[in-house]
């Protein structure tokens, strides 16, 4: 720990941007001035002229595979890709092997994010048609929240009792977090093609098997759900326009009860990327039309949706090179998320204010979570430092996940992040990583 003096950058916070200097002192933020002086020659001096200063992200919305998948990703591989691509703090979701569906499941995977995580953490809860009892466990100041899987995803933990869904929604205070797709749609249209065509569907037709109206039907009964049962819901990937309509900006987002996410592939990929990029953009919710996309980013910059994350999900390129009945559903995100939205920002999509609102600010508002999210004095210092003007292109050479591919190869991006810092050490330092296992897990103020 020690003392590290950011000069010269444009600090983006709360709506606003400015040119100043930050403090960092041991894990958190000392000084946010104008100009602030070198009091120590212990300390360190970067200077961020010309660079964006933000809020690190918090992704409410990852697969990092372990315990369990370790063969696709660790939490110490991803954590490490993460801290390149400037997220400082993850939210993990239960379908890993074992799933976390106990008390004690989710704790050992709490135990191994303390030793080998390079970002902050926490981990959802999983829930099933029979594990209530053990939810109603689950401390809502200790945990993220609840995860529940309303159509089948990658893991075994549909929930489909519509007596059991209502008595989680009634009787639980955690925050409720769901993937909506209606299982008895995509189950007959997964049936129909594959009456016409065998297992080698032509992934063009995802989106069509996995539609509209099974994310519409999934999504309008958990919403009515939670106004019947006065949940606290939260609503992972929206994938389609019609969905958007389904939530508001009437009220501040801390005083909503219904909340919404939309990923970043859905934000970047149409039903055309299937051409050339097949199931390597195999995603459930899968990736849609233009008009989808279109749609989605009205309801991101109108505030109709709340928070960007990326559902970083990995698979091996052996498991993604199948037929399109066995290629599973995902792909690596975290590495190139900001990345990603900074060049949507080059072409008017989103400013870079409204990236920080999205991405930092909302998140930690959402969830609660104490002393992150934003540049504030006291707060803790996780953040991140992107150069607007460093072009470079994602090649096999520099991606940090373990399955070793991006849907983002051969992009080319006009930012890049150059330094991460979490809990005030540098995670990420130009391609290097000077500081081993700095994330804590977050804590909640509910």
């Amino acid at each position: 720990m020690g003392t590290i003096l950011i000069k010269n950058a444009t600090i983006v916070n709360e709506g606003k941007s400015f040119q100043g200097d930050l403090l960092i002192e041991d894990d958190r933020i000392s000084d946010i001035s104008e100009s602030i002086s070198v009091k120590s020659s212990d300390t360190k001096v970067i200077d961020a002229d010309g660079m964006f200063l933000i809020p690190g992200m918090i992704d409410d919305q990852v697969h990092f595979r372990e315990p369990g998948l370790t063969h696709k990703a660790t939490i110490a591989t991803e954590s490490k890709a993460a801290a390149s691509g400037g997220i400082t703090s993850f939210i993990e979701m239960p379908n890993t092997v074992p799933q976390a569906t106990t008390i004690e499941l989710l704790e050992d995977k709490f135990n191994i994010a303390a030793e080998t995580s390079w970002v902050n953490y926490s981990f959802m809860f999983g829930g099933t048609n029979n594990n209530l009892e053990e939810i109603l466990k689950v401390d809502k100041n200790k945990v993220a929240g609840l995860k529940l899987f309303l159509g089948s995803s990658t893991g075994n933990m549909l929930v489909d009792n519509p007596k059991t869904l209502e008595e989680i929604f009634s009787k639980t205070d955690l925050l409720i977090s769901v993937h909506c797709e209606d299982e008895s749609t995509i189950k007959a249209n997964t049936e129909k093609y594959i009456a016409e065509y065998g297992e080698d569907i032509p992934i063009e037709l995802h989106p069509i098997i996995r539609s509209e109206e099974a994310c519409y039907l999934s999504s309008s009964k958990a919403i009515e759900l939670a106004k019947k049962t006065g949940a606290r819901l939260h609503v992972f990937h929206l994938s389609t326009e019609k969905e958007t309509h389904l939530f508001d900006n009437k009220k501040p987002l801390a005083e909503k009860k219904i909340t919404a996410e939309v990923c970043i592939h859905h934000l970047w990929f149409t039903d055309e990327d299937y051409k050339t990029k097949g199931t390597k953009i195999k995603w459930n919710p899968a990736v849609k039309t233009q008009k989808d996309k279109d749609g989605l980013w009205k309801a991101l910059n109108d505030d109709r949706i709340d928070v960007i994350a990326t559902d970083h999900a990995p698979h091996t390129l052996e498991e993604k090179d199948n037929v399109y009945t066995k290629a599973p559903s995902g792909g690596p995100l975290v590495q190139h998320a900001l990345e990603a939205l900074f060049e949507m920002s080059f072409k008017d999509r989103i400013t870079v204010e409204k990236i920080v609102e999205k991405t930092a600010h909302n998140p930690a508002i959402l969830f609660q979570i104490e002393d992150r999210g934003f540049i504030r004095k006291g707060y803790k210092a996780d953040l991140v430092l992107v150069d607007p003007n460093a072009p470079w292109t994602v090649t096999k050479d520099n991606i940090a996940y373990k399955c070793g591919w991006s849907p983002f190869e051969g992009s080319t991006f006009k930012a890049r992040v150059v330094y991460t810092f979490v809990n005030g050490a540098i995670a990420y330092d130009n391609g290097k990583y000077p500081a081993e296992n700095r994330g804590e897990r977050l804590t909640f103020t509910r």
